[in-house]
């Protein structure tokens, strides 16, 4: 009698990365898996889920999966020892997936809503220039007509700041525009450094 006509269940694997392979001739039995399909690798810790004929899914946890290679009549096989999941327990490591999420304001919602509200602060440095700017324009003996103006021009410079995507040349042009000031040089060059 050929194995592979021993393999009367179909098994889907789960894979911790979220990958799946779905029908997997096997053999369940209650605390082991036998298959002889030598394309998949299993590891431990992933899932092995089996629909029943009546509709019930059981998922079991890989907890050795041993490979026998293949020997006189006998195909290479994996006779997997596993754990039985329950219900709360299986919907919980089927949902465990990992997200690699990066970037300013990056998140995953997974089965729920975000009500939530990021803050960035991509331009903290920018910001510290912006009082170094202040600072030296304050202390250099400006009209209060200048002062007014610079003020004005270092809020705009602010907010653009405060956008995700600030425009470098929005930024140059009200940088440029302050009054010409030697102490404030280099700020107002690292500013334009850090937009890129």
């Amino acid at each position: 009698m050929p194995f592979q006509s021993m393999m009367k269940d179909q098994i889907d694997l789960l894979k911790q990365d979220g990958t799946r392979k779905t029908g997997i001739k096997s053999s369940v039995q209650r605390d082991k898996i036998i298959t002889f399909d030598s394309s998949v690798i299993i590891e431990p810790n992933d899932l092995l889920i089996r629909v029943t004929s009546n509709g019930a899914e059981e998922t079991y946890q890989v907890i050795d999966p041993v490979f026998h290679e293949g020997h006189g009549g006998i195909p290479s096989n994996y006779q997997i020892v596993v754990k039985k999941l329950g219900v709360p327990e299986a919907k919980q490591h089927v949902q465990s997936i990992t997200f690699n999420v990066t970037g300013a304001g990056a998140r995953v919602n997974s089965n729920s809503t975000d009500n939530s509200t990021n803050t960035i602060n991509t331009g903290s440095q920018a910001f510290g220039h912006l009082e170094t700017i202040r600072s030296g324009l304050a202390s250099a003996n400006l009209s209060p007509e200048q002062t007014k103006e610079a003020s004005d021009v270092l809020e705009a410079v602010e907010q653009q700041l405060s956008t995700d995507k600030p425009n470098k040349t929005v930024v140059k042009a009200l940088l440029d525009a302050l009054p010409s000031v030697a102490s404030i040089g280099s700020a107002v060059a690292s500013i334009l450094s850090s937009i890129g």
